[in-house]
């Protein structure tokens, strides 16, 4: 399909410009280019956490089978971002700081969300009956969703933290970066997004062929 063309030359762009480009942040160096991934990757993850909620009302309400498949696949897709922001940020630390992991508050609130969402997948596998099983998901999946708020959002603020606070907006929460940075990230930002959408609808798509050949069997 010709915008799936359109999608990897879009995205092999973004690469090279990545890292052809002077580096986002001065003051750090080369390693800052990461932020052009890890920024998306950390977004990614709540965003497939709130799309996870929503289908998990959507299906208390509506009993659907097909929306509690939505909110587990976007719980996994959501997982998988976050594991890719947490492998990038402990690249970064180990330019940056000489260590892979040294439990900064933003690491450590990430470690949190993992085990949060793992927790989500080993309730998954150990209820027994569909109906019964999707439901104690669902619940699940909207108690997890503010409290992965908090970790992403809040807590990283309220104790000092060696992660870079400035790299997106300054203390005044004006933004902070050059016209030619804010485009690549930006950039970066909407194609990742459009990964996360085609990903989710095949895996959709999957779960919805799997489901019907079940009721054939």
């Amino acid at each position: 399909m010709i915008w799936q063309w359109v999608f990897f030359l879009a995205m092999a762009a973004m690469i090279v410009v990545s890292f052809l480009t002077v580096a986002p942040q001065q003051q750090i160096g080369e390693s800052s280019r990461i932020f052009y991934y890890h920024i998306p990757q950390a977004w990614l993850a709540i965003v497939a956490f709130a799309t996870s909620m929503v289908y998990s009302i959507c299906y208390l309400r509506r009993r659907d089978a097909g929306l509690d498949d939505r909110a587990a696949i976007a719980n996994a897709l959501g997982l998988l971002f976050a594991i890719l922001a947490t492998v990038t940020g402990a690249i970064f630390a180990k330019v940056t700081w000489g260590t892979y992991w040294n439990w900064d508050p933003r690491q450590t609130s990430i470690f949190v969300l993992l085990l949060i969402y793992g927790a989500y997948f080993s309730l998954r596998g150990a209820v027994n009956g569909e109906e019964r099983r999707a439901a104690m998901s669902a619940v699940y999946s909207i108690f997890a969703f503010p409290p992965a708020v908090f970790l992403m959002f809040v807590f990283p603020r309220l104790t000092p933290s060696l992660h870079p606070s400035d790299t997106v907006l300054d203390k005044n929460l004006k933004f902070s970066m050059t016209t030619d940075v804010a485009s690549i990230l930006f950039g970066s930002l909407i194609l990742f997004t459009v990964l996360y959408i085609w990903m989710f609808k095949l895996a959709a798509r999957v779960y919805a062929l799997e489901r019907a050949r079940r009721e054939v069997d």
